[in-house]
């Protein structure tokens, strides 16, 4: 399995870019894809404090209203 990371579509693009691992590593791309064990790799990395974590936050859709 892969996490595709597309910087533009990230909720908190701008307010945490600077904290961010895709920033510190790379500079914003438009578009990342990383495996499972990439990933885990960065969750390791952040967690000792080498690298900022990854603060992705995808947009959700909200419930849908029914109009009368």
């Amino acid at each position: 399995m892969t996490t595709s990371i597309d910087c533009d579509t990230c909720v908190v693009r701008g307010l945490a870019c600077h904290d961010c691992v895709v920033t510190v590593l790379l500079g914003p791309p438009p578009e990342l894809t990383i495996d499972d064990d990439e990933l885990r790799a960065l969750d390791v990395l952040a967690g000792e404090g080498l690298v900022p974590p990854l603060r992705l936050v995808r947009p959700v859709d909200g419930p849908t209203v029914e109009s009368a």
